[in-house]
């Protein structure tokens, strides 16, 4: 694989990396927690995903990392195979069957999504993002951060956690929430546009600062913020430390039954959100790069491999740090590579320091990101282009925030698919109709569309059908390119039976 590194533009990478790293450090932590995994293999699940992944991928904006859409397939994993060291067998293969994906070329399959579905699909993770980080802003850590599924493990749902978050408000939590929102509007709207200092320095990380310094603040003051508002992020001050945080798989069970069957279903839902997410990440990107799919498997895939060898979490591309790098001004692969520099960096240098940033802050950061996703206009846009886009559209949204985003894509796929066959089915041919005046006959003239599919078959059957006995009946394929089996049958029974009805089939091109 080529690397194609640039630091051409660090004055827009750098801050950009350092927004990036702040919103993934507690969506490793709150990810590895939901999966039932140790805290630190999200930690290193994230380092891999920006280094590894990030010198091996093609995008230039993407950003890799644990995802939550994997942390319930982990959960269950980890309790079927028996041990952390066996389910990183798992990770390891399913590195291995990303990365003969990649060499099959099965990238191609991106390219099947219609643009309603992806639409949709971002405008489902903005809404999910400011339903999910709303608890945070009121001071209470519902569950984990970054948790996108409906349903929750600790028996809340999206709105009652909300609900419940609102009857145990935190002033103080509210307090940097509302502080943090308007300083990021401001920033964004009217001070970048004053000076360029404020372009350099991106408002979350003042945000951040800001955060650290209230927690330490109050804490002087005598009323400290409790543990759960704030990032928990394991502290490595030893090399015993370190050796008692790290992990490595069980070699010897690499080839049992259970370990591959595991590897192959995260692959395969690896797999396909890390296409979702480039093609995602490409349509929001200003400049309309485009991701060579096929190496971007092949990335995820050397990337997983790397995790289960070093003990971390499965690794995919990850549409809420990929839009906060666009968000906050990334330009090239070298934002992502960066986070994850800075997560290494983070876990042995300045781990008691990050403990004291107020998931409240964080919250802030990420709803302008949400926001930027699930903007009102977007809505207004995806209306005008018709109801056979907004219908996907909005359908991928309402299932996303019910169920979780796979099942939302799904949704909106088959309401895309049902639209094509609506139209196949209605463009299978043109139709005349001419009268012989001397005979008084009537010529029924059907001219076959250019792809003749079995989807077409109904309703050419239906137009046969149709025709009355004491006719003529012209069946034209001279503009058919490909005909498919199922029609060409149905087309000579019809000629077998046309007689027994005193109709004279003509054939073009058949």
């Amino acid at each position: 694989m080529k690397i194609d590194l640039s630091f051409k533009e660090i004055k827009n990478d750098l801050p950009a990396s350092i927004v990036v790293f702040f919103v993934a450090l507690p969506l490793c932590l709150g990810i590895a927690l939901a999966s039932g995994a140790p805290l630190f293999s999200g930690v290193i699940a994230g380092i891999i995903g920006g280094v590894v992944v990030g010198l091996a991928s093609g995008s230039k904006l993407g950003v890799s990392g644990p995802a939550a859409g994997l942390a319930v397939i982990v959960f269950d994993a980890i309790g079927t195979l028996g041990s952390w060291e066996i389910f990183l067998c798992a990770v390891v293969l399913a590195g291995v069957f990303q990365l003969i994906l990649g060499f099959a070329r099965a990238g191609f399959i991106a390219y099947f999504f219609p643009t309603s579905v992806i639409t949709g699909m971002l405008a489902g993770i903005g809404l999910l993002i400011i339903l999910k980080q709303m608890p945070y802003l009121f001071g209470w850590h519902s569950d984990f951060f970054g948790e996108e599924a409906f349903s929750q493990v600790n028996g809340e749902n999206t709105f009652s956690a909300i609900q419940h978050a609102v009857s145990l408000m935190s002033p103080t939590a509210v307090t940097i929430s509302v502080v943090s929102l308007v300083l990021l509007v401001v920033w964004d709207k009217y001070l970048t546009k004053a000076h360029k200092v404020f372009q350099l320095i991106q408002g979350p990380i003042v945000v951040v600062l800001l955060g650290i310094f209230a927690t330490f603040a109050l804490a002087a003051m005598g009323n400290p913020m409790q543990p759960d508002q704030l990032v928990r992020l394991p502290v490595i001050d030893s090399v015993e430390a370190f050796k008692s945080e790290m992990a490595f798989p069980a070699f010897s069970n690499m080839l049992n039954l259970d370990v591959i069957t595991v590897a192959l279903v995260m692959a395969a839902v690896a797999s396909i959100e890390t296409l979702l997410c480039v093609e995602a990440t490409d349509k929001l990107d200003p400049q309309k790069n485009t991701t060579p799919t096929n190496r971007e498997l092949k990335a995820q895939g050397l990337g997983n491999i790397v995790s289960g060898l070093v003990g971390g979490l499965p690794i995919t591309q990850v549409i809420v740090r990929s839009s906060a790098n666009i968000a906050f001004g990334g330009k090239t692969k070298l934002s992502a590579i960066l986070h994850g520099v800075f997560l290494l960096v983070a876990v042995f240098a300045m781990a008691n320091l990050l403990n004291h940033i107020p998931l409240a802050s964080l919250a802030a950061i990420l709803i302008v990101v949400g926001y930027k996703l699930a903007k009102p206009a977007m809505f207004k846009v995806m209306y005008k282009t018709g109801w056979e886009q907004f219908i996907p559209f909005t359908t991928t949204i309402a299932v996303m925030i019910f169920s979780d985003l796979l099942t939302g894509v799904i949704a909106g796929l088959a309401l895309s698919v049902f639209f094509t066959l609506k139209h196949s089915y209605r463009n299978s041919y043109q139709f005349t109709e001419t009268v012989d005046e001397r005979e008084g006959e009537k010529t029924h003239h059907i001219v076959m569309a250019e792809e003749v599919s079995f989807f077409n078959k109904p309703s050419i059957l239906k137009k046969l059908n149709s025709i009355p006995s004491d006719s003529k009946v012209i069946l034209d394929f001279s503009n058919s390119k490909s005909v498919a089996f199922d029609v060409k049958e149905m087309v000579k029974d019809y000629l077998d039976q046309a007689s027994s009805k005193n109709i004279k089939v003509e054939t073009i091109h058949f």
